[in-house]
């Protein structure tokens, strides 16, 4: 019996974009067009505690490289279809390896309502701006560049800022940091002035990350963001495992930078020393786009 969710995106897919065709070979790659772009289609029930499970055929990747291809897994909670561009984690995957049987395996895993994609032995990777189909569109249009490119640090510091506020997130940004914000491209709103109490061991170091998401009311924190522009990716790791060995009770971690750092995330992420601490399994990388889409879905379902 066909897999309704399978066959939901298909006829989705033709109805947006048009021609769509099996690649010989395979059961779940699709090229649209006249190979516009190249589909890689995954399923995956949500099995309890929220767990999800995919395999990806090392053979039908290499059929994505060198195409504009796009990685999609489908749940069956009836959430949104994601749409990875493969490009973005194709040096991921060339330092992943497979199981016995030639696949790779990866999970989609929530943390609240953020969604990360887990590629064992290669960390996390945030992938809120991958949500929907817009994603693939802009990849037809060259006209529609992606903007992250452009953004600076201070940009992508307002962005996650406005993303956590619009999210009921009190927001803390360093004081030095405060003045630096480009409030031209979100709403302004204010900001904690404080790191929360009862993280004393551990609060010079807070002060000095980028944005931090608080829990309000209970001044717990809810995520920690490095926005690592032009200083070493290992740096930002340093930091977050000195908090982690002083206050386990944070574990939420993200750098976030441009598309070409993610391999060296990944390389740096499980060196012995994060991987011993348990940070390689509990930070996640996010990508200048993915904030900007982010935030832009976010803020124009708040104007909905």
């Amino acid at each position: 019996m066909p897999n309704p969710y399978k066959v939901g995106i298909l006829e989705t897919l033709r109805q947006r974009f048009g021609q769509l065709q099996k690649i010989k070979g395979s059961e779940s790659l699709f090229t649209l067009g006249d190979d516009a772009a190249r589909i890689y289609i995954r399923y995956s029930k949500v099995h309890p505690r929220g767990r999800t499970f995919f395999g990806l055929r090392e053979g039908d990747l290499r059929q994505l490289e060198g195409h504009n291809g796009f990685l999609c897994f489908l749940l069956d909670d009836g959430s949104p279809a994601l749409f990875i561009p493969y490009a973005d984690f194709e040096e991921i995957f060339r330092g992943a390896q497979t199981a016995s049987d030639g696949q790779y395996k990866v999970q989609l895993r929530s943390q609240g309502d953020i969604r990360e994609l887990y590629i064992a032995r290669q960390g996390r990777f945030n992938v809120e701006g991958y949500v929907g189909l817009e994603p693939l569109a802009r990849s037809l249009d060259t006209k529609l560049l992606r903007e992250a490119r452009d953004l600076s640090h201070s940009q992508v510091q307002t962005l996650l800022a406005s993303i956590g506020h619009i999210k009921r997130y009190d927001v803390y940004v360093p004081d030095s940091d405060v003045g630096k914000l480009d409030w031209t491209i979100a709403e302004r709103f204010s900001l904690r002035t404080g790191i929360p109490a009862g993280f004393e061991q551990v609060r010079d170091i807070l002060s000095e990350i980028d944005v931090i998401w608080v829990t309000g009311g209970r001044d717990g924190i809810e995520g920690l963001f490095e926005v690592e522009h032009s200083t070493p990716v290992y740096s930002g790791l340093l930091r977050f495992n000195d908090i982690l060995l002083t206050d386990p009770n944070v574990s939420r971690f993200s750098i976030v930078s441009n598309d070409v750092r993610r391999g060296l995330f990944a390389r740096q992420l499980f060196r012995p020393t994060f991987r011993k601490s348990g940070l390689a399994e509990l930070t996640s990388f996010l990508e200048y786009s993915n904030v900007l889409d982010w935030h832009t879905r976010l803020a124009k379902r708040e104007t909905q």
